[in-house]
Formats: C-alpha cells, sequence, structure tokens
C-alpha cells in the first residue's frame, strides 16, 4: 500500500466523526504533507473499495468517509451538529430490505440507510 493511502487512512483514524475529500487534503496539507487533492480521492476510494472507510452522502449530497470500526455490515447514527457518528446494527431493516427485495422478484439485495440526528451532548449544548 502506498504511503500516502496511509497517510489518508491515518488521517480518517485520528477524525472523531466523517470528513470530506476536502477536508483531508486542507489537513494533511497543514501538516506539511505534498499530497494532491486528486490522490487524496483516488486513496479514499481504493479505501472504501476495500472496506476499510464507510462513505454516506449528507444532505447536500457530498460523499464523507470514515475508518471503519466493524467489518460487519452495519448503519450509522450521526449528529448533524458535530458530526460524530455511532455504527449501529439494524436487523429490522435487513428484513424488510430482503422482503422488499423478495417481495419484488430481486436478487441479491444491498441497502444503504444513514439516521441523522442531535447527539446528547450537541442536544445539551443548545437551550
Amino acid at each position: 500500500m502506498s504511503t500516502r493511502r496511509e497517510a489518508v487512512r491515518q488521517a480518517l483514524n485520528e477524525s472523531r466523526g466523517f470528513r470530506s475529500a476536502q477536508d483531508l487534503y486542507a489537513n494533511l496539507r497543514a501538516e506539511g504533507s505534498k499530497i494532491g487533492l486528486t490522490t487524496v480521492y483516488r486513496a479514499l476510494q481504493a479505501l472504501s473499495d476495500s472496506g476499510e472507510v464507510d462513505v454516506l452522502r449528507t444532505d447536500e449530497g457530498e460523499a464523507v468517509y470514515r475508518a471503519c470500526v466493524t467489518d460487519a455490515h452495519h448503519h450509522h447514527l450521526v449528529c448533524r451538529a458535530c458530526g460524530k457518528a455511532v455504527e449501529v446494527e439494524g436487523p429490522a431493516v435487513e428484513d424488510w430490505a430482503a422482503s422488499v427485495g423478495n417481495q419484488h422478484g430481486f436478487a441479491d439485495i444491498t441497502h444503504t440507510v444513514e439516521v441523522f440526528g442531535t447527539c446528547a451532548e450537541c442536544a445539551a449544548a443548545d437551550p
């Protein structure tokens, strides 16, 4: 694995929540890295393809990334205010997705479910 991909992975490992490619790029450059934005995108795509990072789309449609905590299939509960993310299992979602697919004659069902809200810390800080 390239040292640049490793630098992107390390930056994600040190992050609390999901981060955009542009944000990671800016942080890496501020730390003195000579990495280019295209390289950051390529590294994120490779890490996503290998299952090492989670990717989700924000309300604005921007892709954001985070290092995976687990290799198992999971969903995310994401704070809209601070970006904190918690990996959660959703057995009812899994059953529902399979059922809907079967009802319509589909096979090899996959899905993406992300849940957004406000974490307890942000809710407490907002009177």
